[in-house]
């Protein structure tokens, strides 16, 4: 071993006393290891190996996601709409009850921005990939072992839950290996012969599936495979650590595929199509069963994705940001929970897979102020009210006075008794974006309507990007964007999620503190 200076021998011991002094209260016992010059130093802390694995994605969710939804529960008046959200009401996340954090990197393979399949690939491998690619190397001739597969290989039992298609990228890359994420039909496949022991959430996308192979088979293939296909809330209800493998997802997206086959934005969860009781289970109800399912004697890995985040920022609609933000903390007080009866036994990960929209807490014409109870008075997400303007565009006898009256209502937009009164630049905004909208013109029709609307309805688009602006919210694109991804740990090893790191980080932190590798 080299001679180490005595001034980093000096520094060595100094960041021992800071971390023994953080841990004095909770009798977590530290180690220092000096390695030499070539290799560097490094502080560990000892740690038992953890039976019970959680690990949270939040796809699109970064720092701002996070102060948004922050910011929502930090207002008396922000008032949250889903019953099923109450029950937490107004107060902090439980992010915040985690006492490492740590930031990572998000770069792919071969694009700086990266997509979802490849982010979580590295989230789920430890390994880099190109865009699209599932689990793959990026020339596609190597499949990568993910840690879930890893944990049922040592006898673990298995979980993944999304709001979004269960068959969706992020999801996906726990338990599928394909060249790209679009192959609905195989990587169904390889769910079911995953052999994992609990599926949930969102359905298998069926709006993509092509060919002869339909719904009905993957259910038939499902059965096969010997997993129970339960869509009823009774059904839901009454499942127990005797159920054997689970497939739980909604009733309603047997049938609705408008929406990606995806859970509803928790601001529509109780409303038009999704107010039935066979579809009032939350993501925090799917984790919570989750974990009755899954808990045994040689113990679980759980995945679970709050996709809508990212749904919704890529849509620019805050509201609908945070309220699924909030629902994907409500599932994190679920594991929570049981880390507070197993603290010995358990690591809790959350992250990010990338940020998305750009999302900014300063509008530039408001200065310094932000008004973040106004934007109580969206009362539904970007989608439904979308689904409004499609019908009045099919009828063509939509005014825009009326509509306005519909915006009023629904985001309170043009309401000068609420502080949201328009000025005559913001009237001509919507007033030629409701004008596209009636006449069906495509954002791709040309590069102004593409950088102004994206992908989406140019009036609601326009709706709320004026309401986030009066808020003091802006936003920077409806794609992804490099901005780093905060990663928050609690439990066995989290010491080890301290620092700056690269996204495939994460995932050899979790295998080698989980002992999951081969």
């Amino acid at each position: 071993m080299k001679k180490l200076s005595l001034f980093r021998i000096l520094t060595v011991l100094f960041v021992a006393s800071l971390v023994f002094v953080s841990c004095e209260d909770d009798d977590t016992q530290v180690g220092i290891v000096v390695e030499d010059e070539e290799d560097g130093i490094n502080t560990i802390t000892d740690y038992e190996t953890p039976k019970y694995v959680f690990f949270f994605i939040g796809d699109g969710m970064s720092s701002p996601q996070i102060n948004v939804a922050e910011a929502a529960l930090g207002s008396s008046d922000f008032s949250l709409k889903s019953a099923s959200l109450k029950s937490t009401s107004i107060g902090s996340l439980n992010i915040q009850e985690f006492p490492v954090t740590g930031m990572q990197s998000t770069f792919a393979e071969d694009r700086y921005i990266t997509g979802s399949a490849a982010s979580a690939t590295a989230l789920a491998t430890g390994k880099k990939t190109t865009i699209n690619t599932i689990s793959m190397s990026g020339d596609h001739t190597e499949e990568y072992t993910t840690m879930a597969e890893m944990a049922k290989a040592k006898g673990m039992k298995v979980g993944i839950i999304s709001s979004v298609s269960i068959d969706h990228a992020t999801p996906a890359a726990f338990y599928a290996h394909n060249e790209t994420r679009n192959n609905y039909v195989e990587i169904g496949q390889d769910l079911l012969a995953s052999d994992f022991d609990y599926f949930a959430g969102g359905n298998v996308r069926t709006s993509k599936y092509s060919g002869d192979y339909s719904y009905e088979n993957f259910k038939a293939d499902a059965a096969v495979n010997g997993y129970s296909y339960v869509s009823t809330k009774s059904a839901f209800d009454a499942l127990n650590s005797e159920s054997g493998k689970v497939f739980a997802t909604l009733n309603i997206l047997e049938t609705y595929s408008g929406d990606g086959n995806a859970m509803p934005y928790a601001i529509d969860l109780n409303d038009g199509i999704y107010n039935t009781a066979d579809n009032q289970i939350t993501l925090a109800d799917f984790t919570e069963k989750g974990i009755e399912l899954l808990d045994n004697d040689e113990g679980f890995f759980m995945m679970v994705e709050g996709g809508k985040i990212d749904w919704a920022c890529h849509a620019n609609d805050v509201v609908s940001a945070a309220m699924d933000m909030i629902a994907f903390d409500d599932a994190i007080g679920k594991a929570l929970d049981f880390y507070n009866e197993h603290p010995d036994e358990t690591l809790i990960i959350v992250t990010g897979d990338h940020e998305c929209g750009g999302l900014t807490l300063g509008f530039s014409a408001t200065g310094y102020e932000t008004a973040f109870e106004l934007l109580d008075y969206q009362t539904e997400s970007f989608q439904t009210f979308t689904g409004k303007v499609q019908e009045w565009a099919s009828e063509g006898t939509m005014t825009f006075a009326a509509a306005m009256e519909e915006a009023k209502d629904v985001f309170g937009i043009g309401d000068e008794s609420k502080g949201l009164g328009l000025s005559d630049y913001q009237t001509e905004l919507l007033e030629n974006a409701f004008t596209r909208s009636m006449t069906g013109e495509s954002a791709y029709s040309d590069e102004e309507m593409a950088i102004i609307y994206g992908y989406y309805d140019p009036f609601t688009v326009t709706i709320t990007h004026i309401l986030n602006n009066i808020a003091g919210i802006d936003w920077t694109s409806y794609s992804h964007t490099g901005t780093p991804v905060p990663v928050f740990a609690i439990g066995q090893g989290m010491y080890e999620f301290s620092g700056y790191y690269d996204n495939t980080d994460v995932g050899k932190k979790i295998i080698e503190v989980a002992d999951l590798s081969e």
